[in-house]
């Protein structure tokens, strides 16, 4: 991908800002991200971004995937985390044996897919591949999506984990169900996904020790560099980079507020002249800039060793995921510092400050975002421990 391509994708997805946030309160409303916004994006080339050249794609460096991803999610915390989402998949698939990867793009390029990697359900070797059965949950953006990728642990004949995988299902396999009502992150129509029973061609599904290992089948037919990337590294981050748009719309909207309000119960002091305020704005945009700033900073030692075609150091992929969930605890901690400091009338139903604050805490529950499992992981490390083969890593 030519620079110019990555710096076209985030002119567009600029241009588009101001309408994703005037239908930011539509998409938590109808519990999904207007279908009118998910079609400007696919304009503007973002969902390419990860994609193989040789099916469309820009291949493009994570990083101007991610500044696409916090620009959205300051704009709307829903649609930046179903773009992050459904814009990482791509990257994903091309790990996969190439077969599985003309299986969804060679007939339409565009095709996106949506996830839930805990292996909720029942996964059973047998001939040819494997037979799928469950309830997965919590599947962002399904409904923009025509297959899915689902995480199981594959037993053996007695019954113990001998594998976890990543297995690939074209929609006529599975059904959703709609069950998605929370407080945060309502527009992502994160809802359910049931399979009764669908059988799943070996090539359709990926082994997270391969995983782990950095070595996919699908990287012959993708060498790319951005292929070389750890999964716990990109993922991670995934999840991570909208949390932190989100708390960068709630500065951008508290900054604005505070400029033009007035504290009545202080004798009509304008909120911005307060120092206090000026304190806890400057706390929130130091938190933000060394989240981000250690993201950058991985992100470049990453792609620096993936374009030498080195292996990636195991230290570089623990401190990638200890910023991780640092970065996703600084995000927070600017929010609520925000939050706290913008009066009553932010708690009314439409400001984008609580719906940001309401957010960022929703995406702060995900499951990578635990902060003891990566620190210890990361501790352990330090300490010359093992370090146990992890999709997390």
């Amino acid at each position: 991908m030519t620079e110019n391509v990555g710096q076209a994708v985030i002119a567009g997805v600029t241009e588009l800002l101001p309408v994703l946030r005037e239908r930011a309160q539509e998409a938590e409303d109808g519990r999904v991200v207007p279908a009118e916004s998910v079609k400007a994006l696919e304009e503007t080339g973002f969902f390419r971004l990860l994609q193989p050249a040789r099916f469309g794609g820009h291949e493009a460096d994570p990083l101007t995937f991610l500044t696409a991803v916090r620009l959205i999610a300051s704009a709307c915390g829903s649609t930046g985390w179903v773009a992050s989402v459904l814009g990482v998949h791509p990257w994903q698939l091309a790990l996969f044996p190439l077969r599985a990867q003309e299986d969804v793009w060679e007939a339409d390029s565009s095709l996106r897919m949506s996830s839930s990697y805990a292996p909720t359900g029942r996964a059973e070797a047998v001939p040819g591949g494997h037979r799928l059965s469950g309830r997965w949950s919590f599947s962002s953006g399904c409904a923009f999506a025509t297959w899915v990728l689902l995480g199981g642990i594959v037993p053996d004949a007695d019954g113990n984990p001998v594998d976890f995988r990543t297995f690939l299902l074209p929609a006529g396999d599975y059904v959703i169900n709609d069950v998605w009502d929370t407080v945060g992150l309502r527009g992502t129509g994160s809802n359910d996904i049931v399979v009764d029973g669908a059988f799943v061609p070996e090539h359709r599904s990926l082994s997270f020790n391969d995983v782990f290992r950095c070595e996919c089948p699908g990287q012959e037919a993708n060498p790319a560099p951005l292929y070389r990337l750890p999964y716990g590294s990109l993922f991670s981050y995934a999840i991570t980079t909208p949390i932190i748009g989100m708390a960068t719309g709630a500065y951008q909207a508290h900054v604005a507020y505070q400029q033009e309000r007035v504290r009545a119960s202080y004798v009509g002091q304008k909120a911005a002249e307060d120092p206090h305020a000026q304190v806890r704005v400057a706390e929130a945009a130091a938190d933000l800039d060394a989240a981000w700033l250690a993201l950058e900073r991985n992100m470049t030692e990453l792609m620096e060793y993936a374009r030498a075609g080195a292996k990636i150091p195991l230290p570089l992929r623990l401190r990638v995921r200890r910023d991780q969930v640092r970065g996703t605890g600084q995000a927070i901690s600017a929010v609520d510092r925000l939050f706290e400091n913008s009066g009553g009338r932010a708690l009314k139903v439409g400001t984008p400050i609580q719906r940001f604050w309401r957010d960022a805490h929703a995406g702060r529950v995900h499951a990578i975002n635990d902060p003891e499992r990566a620190l210890s992981t990361f501790g352990r490390g330090e300490f010359g421990l093992r370090i146990q083969p992890d999709g997390m890593v």
